[in-house]
C-alpha cells in the first residue's frame, strides 16, 4: 500500500486538475456534454487506482484537506452574497426550492418502490434515496448507523457509503449532458455577454482578474474568520433544534460578514478575489474527492441495489428535464439550474458548482442560477431532507420492532 502524506496528495490534486483540463481541452466529446474538468481528472484517476487494486496496489490519500477546502468553497460563496441580490431572487429561490422537495419525495418513494418489487427491506430503498443522493456521504453514515441501531439493518453504513459514492460520480456526470439537451431548445447568452451578477467570477472561473499581494491576504482574513466562527458556532448548536452542517454555519458567517462590514461602511468584499480564491479551493476539493473515490466500493453492490441507483439516476435526468427546467422558465438560465440540480440532486452541492461552470464557461453566465443554487444547496437542502426522511420512517411500515 502507498500512503501519500498532506504534501503527496496536493500534487496529486493539482495534477488530477491539470489532466482534466487537459482532457477536456483535446476530447471533443467532454467538451460537447459539459463534463467539468475535476470530474474528467479524478474519474480516470479513479479508474487507474481500481485497475491497480487488481496487482494488489493500493493507493491512499491524505484527506484531511478536503474538509478545509469544501469549507472555504463555501465562505467564498457567503462572502459573494449581498442582501440586495438575495433579496430579489427570494422567489426564484422559493420555486426551485419546491422543485428541490418534490424530488426528495419522488427518489424515496422510488427507492421504497423498487426495493419491494426487488425483495429488499424498505430501509434500503430509503437509503438509497434522499439520505445518500442529496445527503451526501455524510448524511448518509449518519442514517446508515441509526438504521443499523435501531432498525437492525444489517451493513447499513457500507450501503450508505457506496450508494453515496455512485451518486457523486453520476452527478458529475449526467449534469453537463442534460444541460446542452435543454441549451438546444433556449437563446444563449453569449461569453462576451456582461452584466452585474451574483456571485461574480463563479459563472466563468477561468476569466483573468487582476489581483494584488494585499488584497489576496485581505480576502484570505474574511475567509479564515468565516471558517472559525462558523466552525464555533456550529459547536454552539450541535445537540440543539437548530443544529445544521458546519458548511451552512460557514456559509451563514459569510454573509453576515460581507453584508455587516458593507452596511457599517467598514469594507467592500472584493468579489473577483473571492471568486478566485473559491473557484480554487472548490477545483481542488473536487479533485481529492474524486481521485479518493473507491470504485470498487460501487462493484461491491449487488445487482438490485445498483438497479436502484441506476433508475434513481434515469429519475434525476427526467426530472431535471421535464420539471426543473419548466418551472424554472424554460430559458437559459433554467438549462444551467437543471444542470446543476443534477449536481446536488445526486451528489453534492459543489458537483453542482462545477456542472454549471462547466456550462457557463461555454455559454455565457447565468446570474441567477448562481445565486439560487448555492443558497438552495446549502441552506436549506439539508433541512427539508430530514423532514422528508423523517414523514416517510412514520410510514407504518417502518415500525420499530
Amino acid at each position: 500500500m502507498l500512503q501519500l502524506d498532506f504534501y503527496g496528495t496536493l500534487v496529486a490534486a493539482s495534477l488530477v486538475l491539470l489532466l482534466g483540463r487537459g482532457l477536456v481541452a483535446r476530447i471533443g466529446f467532454l467538451r460537447a456534454y459539459n463534463i467539468p474538468e475535476p470530474v474528467a481528472g479524478g474519474l480516470v484517476v479513479a479508474v487507474i487506482l481500481l485497475a491497480l487494486r487488481a496487482f494488489e496496489i493500493e493507493v491512499r490519500f491524505e484527506t484531511s484537506l478536503q474538509t478545509p477546502l469544501m469549507l472555504a468553497f463555501f465562505a467564498t460563496i457567503g462572502l459573494s452574497a449581498d442582501f440586495a441580490s438575495l433579496k430579489k431572487g427570494g422567489r426564484t429561490v422559493g420555486i426551485f426550492l419546491l422543485a428541490v422537495i418534490g424530488l426528495l419525495v419522488v427518489q424515496n418513494a422510488m427507492g421504497i418502490g423498487l426495493a419491494t418489487v426487488l425483495g429488499l427491506d424498505p430501509l434500503m430503498g430509503l437509503l438509497t434515496g434522499s439520505i445518500t443522493l442529496p445527503g451526501g456521504h455524510g448524511t448518509g453514515a449518519a442514517w446508515g448507523a441509526t438504521f443499523s441501531e435501531k432498525y437492525g439493518l444489517a451493513s447499513a453504513s457500507e450501503l450508505a457509503l457506496a450508494s453515496a459514492t455512485f451518486g457523486l460520480v453520476l452527478g458529475g456526470l449526467i449534469g453537463g449532458p442534460v444541460a446542452r439537451l435543454l441549451i438546444k431548445r433556449v437563446q444563449t447568452p453569449g461569453l462576451e455577454h456582461e452584466k452585474p451578477r451574483l456571485p461574480k467570477g463563479f459563472e466563468q472561473p477561468n476569466k483573468e482578474r487582476s489581483i494584488t499581494p494585499f488584497s489576496f491576504i485581505e480576502t484570505l482574513a474574511l475567509i479564515s474568520v468565516s471558517l472559525l466562527a462558523g466552525t464555533l458556532l456550529n459547536d454552539l448548536l450541535r445537540g440543539t433544534a437548530f443544529e445544521l452542517p458546519t458548511f451552512v454555519c460557514v456559509l451563514f458567517v459569510g454573509v453576515l460578514l460581507r453584508n455587516g462590514l458593507s452596511a457599517f461602511g467598514l469594507y467592500q468584499v472584493f468579489e473577483r478575489e473571492v471568486s478566485v480564491l473559491g473557484n480554487v479551493s472548490l477545483s481542488l476539493f473536487l479533485a481529492i474527492a474524486l481521485m479518493s473515490l473507491k470504485l470498487w466500493d460501487l462493484a461491491a453492490l449487488a445487482l438490485p441495489i445498483f438497479t436502484i441507483l441506476a433508475v434513481q439516476a434515469l429519475v434525476m435526468a427526467l426530472f431535471a428535464i421535464f420539471v426543473t427546467f419548466r418551472v424554472m422558465g424554460s430559458n437559459y438560465d433554467a438549462a444551467v439550474l437543471a444542470a446543476g440540480h443534477c449536481g446536488f440532486g445526486l451528489g453534492a452541492t459543489p458537483t453542482a458548482i462545477a456542472n454549471m461552470q462547466a456550462v457557463t464557461q461555454r455559454y455565457g453566465p447565468s446570474q441567477t442560477a448562481f445565486l439560487v443554487v448555492p443558497m438552495v444547496g446549502a441552506f436549506f437542502i439539508d433541512i427539508v431532507n430530514v423532514i422528508v426522511i423523517k414523514l416517510y420512517l412514520a410510514l407504518p411500515f417502518f415500525a420499530v420492532v
